[in-house]
């Protein structure tokens, strides 16, 4: 039988397990490790956006702009996923803060276009930045060639998911 390193904080046999254990039927679900590492990467996320005044849709927004060109802001509401009262609070935001700009369309008047300004591809590289950082965080446990396979079997997973862009 193999002794406990020196310091170690496991229980003695037969001693109930600590209060904040795991159960191991939850920890042999791999739906279950992905929902708590996400949500621990997203909290970190937001944290630091936060430090910022600034949410996750915030950059979602600035990501789609810059990565998929402007956008009427309804389809940024389909694109994203996100109620169109709450595309329109952070679209106002981003707007009042100069990082997007909105303008009517001049053959239909309801339509709003957005397009990210410079000062919002700026931002959104040091927001990209700090989303390394966490990621670099949550993930330091693995090596560069764990992460790229991880990377790379969540990206395939993420590609079938049913009403995933």
């Amino acid at each position: 039988m193999a002794s406990e390193e020196p310091g170690s904080t496991a229980p003695a046999p037969g001693a109930p397990p600590p209060a904040r254990a795991t159960p191991p039927t939850l920890l042999d679900l791999s739906t279950y490790l992905l929902s708590r590492t996400g949500r621990a990467a997203r909290s970190r996320l937001a944290e630091r956006l936060a430090r910022r005044g600034l949410r996750l849709w915030d950059m979602a927004v600035l990501a789609a702009l810059a990565d998929f060109g402007p956008h009427a802001q309804r389809d940024l509401v389909r694109r994203l996923g996100v109620d169109a009262s709450d595309m329109a609070k952070v679209a106002d935001q981003l707007a009042h803060a100069g990082y997007v700009e909105r303008v009517r369309d001049a053959a239909d008047r309801r339509r709003l276009s957005v397009t990210v300004t410079d000062a919002g591809r700026a931002l959104l590289a040091e927001l990209r930045a700090e989303a390394l950082a966490v990621q670099e965080e949550v993930l330091a446990p693995l090596s560069g060639a764990e992460r790229r396979v991880l990377h790379e079997l969540l990206a395939r997973i993420h590609a079938e998911l049913p009403g995933t862009p």
